[in-house]
């Protein structure tokens, strides 16, 4: 049994710069750690020191990898307290994110969908997670 899992999302990009630009500014996200020519691959991995949760985000060197991320490939991050989340809204526009309808309605109850240059999509929800079924 694993007591405490650590969560890695990773995905391929067409700018790591730009897009690390637009993550570590939009959610606030520290660099946790980069890497170069591994092994034919650039990438950078962004989160919260300590946390259980990253995102990476790699380019190829040898290759084109195009991002192909679905209307229902989401990150979802549920941000309780309103001011923050109208602060972490205003911040994903300001760097580049668009706002999008959510494919699914039940994200655009308490939250708003976000999408990022390689189509990848951030669901800002203003909630607590309860982990019900509904």
């Amino acid at each position: 049994m694993i007591s405490k899992p650590q969560i890695r999302i990773a995905h391929p990009t067409s700018d790591l710069a730009r897009i690390t630009a637009m993550y570590r500014h939009g959610l606030g996200f520290d660099v946790i750690a980069t890497f170069v020519n591994h092994d034919g691959f650039d990438g950078v991995i962004l989160g919260t020191v300590g946390a259980g949760y990253h995102i990476e985000f790699t380019h190829c060197r040898k290759t084109t990898v195009v991002p192909s991320p679905t209307v229902e490939d989401l990150l979802v991050v549920y941000l309780p307290n309103q001011k923050e989340w109208q602060q972490l809204c205003r911040n994903l526009l300001s760097v580049g994110f668009k706002q999008v309808s959510s494919f699914n309605p039940y994200w655009d109850n308490l939250g708003r969908t976000f999408e990022d240059f390689d189509g990848y999509r951030i669901v800002l929800q203003n909630a607590i997670w309860q982990g019900e079924n509904t």
